[in-house]
């Protein structure tokens, strides 16, 4: 297959790439979370075809993208109080909301499940491309399944070049990680991955919000995903990745001694000068927001540089940082050294 690539999203690109949306084909588009592959959600076939381009399980469910809020309505059962609350607050914007899903979204976009996950993107051109195609489209990270989530069209390109119809070239994301996910489905509303949206946020909203134990530790053995980003390993590089627990000194001390030529720290910026081995710095240490920014580029950075091995502080579970810590630790299949 060719790919065709648009470096601008020009009106005429985004024409195309409609085009190609409605007539069931595949294109990466981007989002101010990262980039997304998409396929018209109303379209089981072409929704079977993101699994494929992607190598992804079937049991992983996606996300549906509108460009209105009007468009929620006639993809779930019903709109609650609790949703319109949220989308008041932070649509458009990088949150997913899940709810009991109507007839017309396909179980192939769910993964089976009775519920379906919406998010109403803030990003221009993901907003005009949703409109250009005149449907919702379904849209997980346009990666190859497992590998750390695109936040350029150049890491796009390195994975989904001759396995999609298009990719369209909107820029760098600049949150870098993917969207909050909270389950409106139960009694009481439950975050199932942070973002930049960050458990402090929601519960200013909506009061009493509850964290699922998957947010933190991996999903329980035989556990169904009720959301994207659930599985034990996601997120990972081609080195292995490790963990460091410990305090600044101890990280800096133990890396020092565990470097070798294919070894890499990824660092806060202070502590660069300070290692012996190759450095990937993701922003300074109470920066959360340039390190969930820098966070994905950092660790395909790590495999262009040709590294085997990947050291990395462990986050704080708190506001953004939750969300470093559980892409991390996904990314390190939860493997922690204490240091």
């Amino acid at each position: 297959m060719k790919t065709e690539f648009f470096k601008e999203p020009t009106a005429g690109a985004i024409e195309r790439v409609g085009e190609i949306l409605r007539a069931g084909g595949l294109a990466a588009i981007p989002t101010e979370t990262v980039y997304g592959l998409a396929a018209n959600a109303y379209d089981p076939d072409a929704v079977k075809k993101i699994f494929e381009a992607k190598g992804r399980p079937g049991d992983n469910p996606l996300i549906v993208h509108i460009a209105d809020v009007s468009e929620l309505a006639p993809l779930v059962q019903k709109v609650p109080a609790s949703a319109k609350k949220l989308a008041a607050a932070f649509w458009p914007g990088p949150l997913t909301m899940i709810l009991p899903k109507s007839d017309r979204i396909p179980m192939e976009v769910t993964a089976g499940l009775e519920t379906v996950a919406v998010r109403y993107p803030s990003h221009p051109v993901a907003n005009a491309i949703i409109k250009a195609a005149g449907v919702p489209l379904a849209a997980p990270s346009a990666n190859l399944s497992g590998k750390p989530s695109p936040t350029s069209a150049r890491h796009v390109f390195e994975d989904m070049n001759g396995r999609i119809d298009a990719i369209i070239d909107g820029g760098e994301c600049s949150v870098g990680v993917e969207s909050t996910v909270v389950s409106l489905a139960g009694k009481t509303p439950r975050l199932l991955r942070p973002g930049a949206v960050t458990l402090e946020m929601l519960r200013a909203v909506l009061g009493e919000v509850e964290m699922d134990p998957a947010v933190t530790d991996p999903l329980a053995e035989g556990a169904v995903a009720s959301s994207p980003g659930m599985k034990y390993k996601h997120y990972s590089p081609k080195a292995d990745v490790f963990v460091l627990s410990g305090t600044p000194e101890a990280f800096v001390s133990y890396i020092n001694s565990h470097c070798d030529e294919t070894t890499a720290a990824l660092c806060y910026d202070e502590e660069a000068a300070k290692l012996s081995c190759r450095t990937v710095p993701i922003g300074k240490e109470f920066d959360f927001l340039t390190q969930a920014h820098l966070l994905f580029d950092a660790l395909r950075k790590c495999d262009a540089l040709g590294m085997t091995r990947v050291f990395a502080h462990i986050p704080r579970k708190e506001g953004v940082s939750l969300a470093i810590y559980n892409r991390l630790m996904r990314a390190a299949g939860f493997k922690v050294i204490y240091v």
